[in-house]
């Protein structure tokens, strides 16, 4: 059975559930989002699963998700870190919260995790990820000018974010 996600007003203040996959154009909805560094400041990127509806094949945020019914932000960036990389027990610092409106509508909270860990070392969900690499700091700025097609459409205003 699918589940139901939070639908919200303009000021993130939940008014009600709907069924994943049955949101109208004018539904507000919540997300989730984990940057992840290492200390040597490079930045997990997560390619998405080529059947995710929404932007597949597309570079993004390590981990993000859609808040479920009965969840928190909180509550759904740590299932989400656990099912889509293996990380138990880890220790978030809070980050902005942004308002997304285009051609989806949704406020996603982001978060920050700081880890230093082989790539082969994260067990990725291979229904959702595809692949996950580290980039240097450089490397993302020169992709997102030369290849921003491969990235999501607000990933040089993520990157923005946690840039400095």
């Amino acid at each position: 059975m699918k589940s139901k996600i939070i639908i919200v007003d303009e000021k993130d203040e939940v008014i009600g559930h709907k069924l994943r996959g049955t949101l109208d154009k004018e539904d507000i909805y919540q997300v989730s989002a984990l940057w992840i560094t290492n200390s040597k400041g490079e930045i997990l990127l997560a390619r998405r699963h080529h059947t995710k509806t929404h932007h597949p094949r597309k570079w993004g945020p390590a981990v993000a998700g859609t808040v479920d019914e009965g969840e928190s932000y909180y509550d759904n960036i740590i299932k989400e870190a656990e099912e889509e990389l293996g990380l138990r027990d880890i220790e978030l610092e809070l980050g902005p919260k942004r308002e997304t409106n285009g051609e989806y509508h949704h406020f996603t909270q982001w978060y920050h995790l700081v880890i230093d860990k082989d790539i082969n070392d994260f067990t990725i969900q291979e229904d959702e990820v595809e692949e996950i690499k580290w980039f240097s700091l450089g490397e993302l700025e020169n992709q997102l000018e030369v290849n921003p097609e491969e990235f999501l459409p607000k990933m040089k205003s993520y990157f923005e974010l946690f840039k400095s």
